[in-house]
């Protein structure tokens, strides 16, 4: 029989104003992370966990995958965990539920998750102007005085599509680039155009920066992740670094030598920084269901969840999808999708040698994550293989297993 991995996490209480790790768990209201092998009668489940297992044993058995860790929550728990494969290629060290990954963008959500609880506190205003907090960002005209915080957070600043990503590639310095985005041409006035960024948006970062007084890394462990009781959750590299067990980036698959781990985007922390393992990037998906509502308020999950701009060109990237796809539009830090009928939130993410995903039901409380160290694209169909399990749909092969 299947061995289900079940997390139940029960929180109360207010974490404002702690400051160690067990005082951040215990001033939030942790109270338990209780553990429980189900290896008697399984719990009722819309998710074939039997199946999915299959799924992943096999994908995971293909060259083009490395490493990969997957889990499953349902009805607001835990229901499915389990890493498959290597940390590095040919090792033999094996990926475990505690192994951590690179989230990549996956970690827009976490800067507008944190800006909307700080407006949710009242320490600013969504609708301030971006400027107003974030001294290095310039925009053509002065517009970053017109532009708010809104309009980072939904990439509505008027510039063209990832401006001055190249030059972070090659190791220009984020603030310097924020203020040379006034030398650039607008494509639209702010708040009227959507066009995804990276340098731009983690103006975020200098925001909770100047709100909290502390280092973004710092304000996100503190005020996040250690009340939520994510323990390995970081926003550095030497984060990474220093976990037991970490996922080492591959371009290519098995037959590949693992590469360097870039340093890019650790410099727009608010864009692209964060890392950890499978089980605490659940219980951020937990959180963002409103399981943690002592950390993460109701407010602050409607702010960030509300569809603000349509993104047409993300349905043309999940283009495999188009049948049951039918809206794509994005909100603060996350897309917002209509899938089958149903309501979905997440993100996808991706750096050098590291891929993610995170897509959730709030409503039913359920959903997926998965994390990997490849740069294949082929363990992105585990978000509709368990939504289609979720909402009893005909089965596809979304994994392309049998290409």
């Amino acid at each position: 029989m299947l061995v289900i991995l079940v997390i139940l996490v029960a929180s109360g209480g207010s974490g404002k104003g702690a400051g160690t790790e067990g005082g951040m768990a215990k001033a939030s209201g942790l109270k338990a992370a209780l553990t429980r092998i189900v290896d008697a009668e399984p719990r009722p489940s819309k998710v074939d966990y039997a199946r999915l297992d299959r799924l992943l044993t096999e994908l995971a058995g293909r060259k083009p995958v490395v490493g990969l860790a997957v889990a499953v929550v349902e009805n607001g728990e835990i229901r499915f965990m389990k890493g498959y494969g290597e940390t590095v290629a040919g090792s033999g060290d094996p990926v475990t539920t505690s192994t951590v990954f690179r989230w990549a963008s996956v970690s827009k959500g976490v800067a507008a998750d944190m800006v909307a609880k700080l407006a949710a506190e009242g320490e600013l205003s969504l609708y301030d102007p971006a400027g107003k907090y974030a001294p290095s960002l310039r925009l053509p005209g002065a517009a970053e005085q017109k532009a708010t915080v809104s309009d980072i957070l939904s990439h509505r600043l008027g510039l063209f599509a990832h401006a001055n990503d190249s030059k972070l590639e090659d190791g220009m310095d984020a603030r310097l680039l924020r203020s040379e985005l006034a030398t650039l041409n607008l494509i639209c006035p702010p708040s009227q155009c959507h066009a995804y960024q990276n340098v731009a948006y983690d103006a975020a970062s200098e925001i909770v920066e100047k709100v909290t007084g502390q280092p973004y890394p710092q304000a996100v462990r503190e005020r996040l992740f250690m009340p939520l009781g994510m323990t390995s959750a970081t926003a550095t590299r030497e984060g990474l670094y220093a976990a037991k067990s970490w996922a080492r980036p591959h371009r290519g698959g098995k037959e590949s030598k693992p590469v360097e781990v870039t340093d890019s985007y650790y410099r727009v922390p608010a864009a692209g920084g964060i890392n950890s393992s499978i089980k605490d990037l659940a219980l951020w998906m937990i959180a963002q269901m409103g399981g943690m509502p002592d950390v993460l308020p109701e407010g602050a999950l409607e702010a960030v969840q509300t569809p603000l701009t349509a993104t047409p060109g993300e349905l043309g990237r999940l283009r495999i999808a188009r049948e049951r796809l039918k809206s794509a539009q994005y909100g603060l830090g996350w897309r917002i999708y209509d899938y089958a009928g149903h309501r979905v939130v997440g993100h996808r993410g991706g750096v050098t040698g590291y891929r993610s995903l995170i897509l959730f039901d709030p409503q039913q409380k359920s959903g997926v994550v998965a994390l990997w160290n490849s740069a294949t694209s082929q363990p992105a169909g585990i978000e509709f293989e368990v939504l289609d399990m979720l909402y009893g749909l005909e089965p596809k092969d979304w994994l392309k297993l049998e290409s």
